[in-house]
C-alpha cells in the first residue's frame, strides 16, 4: 500500500490595504491623550495668573503655545504608533498612509472640539470675547497653531511608519503530513 504525504503550504492573506479600524483607534488615541493634557496644561497656565498685577496672564499666551506644539507633537505621534501596531500591515509606506489618514482625522476631531470649546465659551458672556488679555491670549496660538499642526502630521506619519510590525525573515519549511495508520 502507498503512502499519502499531504504538505501543509502557507497560504496567503488578502486584506483591505486600509485598515479604518487602526485609523479610529488611532484617532481616540489622540482625542483622549490631547483633551486630557491640555486641559493639564490650561489649568497650570490659567492658575499662574496673577490677577492684581497690572497684566495678570503676562506670558501665558508664549507657555500655553509651547504647550500645544509639545503636546500635539507627543499625541500624534503615540495615536500614530498606535495606528501601525493595530493596522497589522508590514511596510513602512503603509503605515505612512495610515498615519496620514489618521491625522486629516485628528485635525477634524480637534477642531470640533475647539469650535464647540469656543462656542460653550462665547455664548457664556459676551465680555469674553472683547477681553483684551483673552484675545492676546488667543492671538498668539496663530503661529503655535501652524506648527503644532505641521509638526504634528510629521510625527503621525513617523509614527504609524515606526509602527509597522516587521515581517517575518524566514518562512517555515514545508513539513510533509503522513495519513494515519
Amino acid at each position: 500500500m502507498a503512502a499519502l504525504v499531504f504538505e501543509n503550504q502557507p497560504s496567503a492573506v488578502v486584506r483591505s490595504r486600509v485598515d479604518w479600524g487602526a485609523i479610529w483607534a488611532g484617532v481616540f488615541t489622540f482625542v483622549g491623550i490631547w483633551s486630557v493634557f491640555g486641559l493639564l496644561g490650561a489649568a497650570i497656565f490659567t492658575s499662574a495668573a496673577n490677577p492684581a498685577a497690572a497684566h495678570p496672564i503676562t506670558g501665558m499666551g508664549l507657555g500655553i503655545s509651547i504647550w500645544a506644539i509639545v503636546l500635539t507633537v507627543v499625541a500624534m505621534y503615540v495615536a500614530g504608533r498606535e495606528t501601525g501596531r493595530a493596522a497589522a500591515i508590514v511596510n513602512r509606506h503603509d503605515g505612512a498612509i495610515h498615519g496620514m489618514a489618521m491625522f486629516g482625522l485628528c485635525l477634524l476631531a480637534a477642531l470640533m472640539v475647539i469650535i464647540l470649546g469656543g462656542n460653550s465659551i462665547a455664548s457664556n458672556t459676551t465680555d469674553s470675547v472683547r477681553n483684551p488679555y483673552f484675545m492676546n491670549v488667543i492671538s498668539g496660538l496663530g503661529w503655535a497653531g501652524f506648527f503644532s499642526i505641521f509638526l504634528g502630521w510629521l510625527a503621525a506619519i513617523g509614527g504609524a511608519s515606526s509602527g509597522v510590525r516587521q515581517a517575518p525573515k524566514s518562512e517555515r519549511p514545508v513539513q510533509p503530513i503522513r495519513n494515519a495508520a
